[in-house]
């Protein structure tokens, strides 16, 4: 195996730094209005997914369960989200937003926070890196299979 050159080395750090920057941002937006960047991620995949199970929303966000259920917990306790009898089986609960998580300053900051940091980025730059950080995770998703 040959070892890595050190801008190999140098985009990893960028992404790491990338992650830490954006966990930041979403942070100091989020907190005042009582949520974290996990928080906030969980309500965004909900809009897309409101009536999915706790499983089916721990799968989609590719998180283990128990932890999925401690952030649900909290959202359902400030009151952004709600648990209802599932239709289609009345054991599971189905997961739904409430108004208040559905209020502009709620679903809107993400977007606020995505759309600054690609400021100055054209479409075709954001094209590649997004082409280049999939075969990353594939990469990486790849070497963790086979551990």
């Amino acid at each position: 195996m040959t070892r890595p050159s050190i801008a190999k080395h140098k985009m990893i750090d960028s992404m790491q730094r990338v992650v830490r920057e954006m966990r930041r941002a979403f942070d100091t937006e989020a907190e005042a209005m009582g949520l974290t960047m996990s928080r906030a991620r969980l309500i965004r995949v909900l809009t897309r997914m409101e009536g999915a199970t706790q499983a089916e929303l721990a799968a989609e966000l590719g998180i283990e369960a128990p932890s999925v259920k401690r952030q649900i917990d909290a959202l359902v306790r400030d009151g952004y989200v709600e648990r209802r009898a599932h239709s289609d089986d009345c054991r599971k609960r189905a997961l739904f937003l409430t108004e208040k998580a559905k209020e502009d300053q709620v679903t809107r900051f993400a977007d606020r926070v995505r759309s600054e940091a690609l400021k100055g980025i054209s479409g075709d730059e954001i094209d590649i890196a997004r082409s280049v950080l999939d075969r990353i995770a594939e990469n990486v998703e790849r070497m963790n299979r086979h551990e």
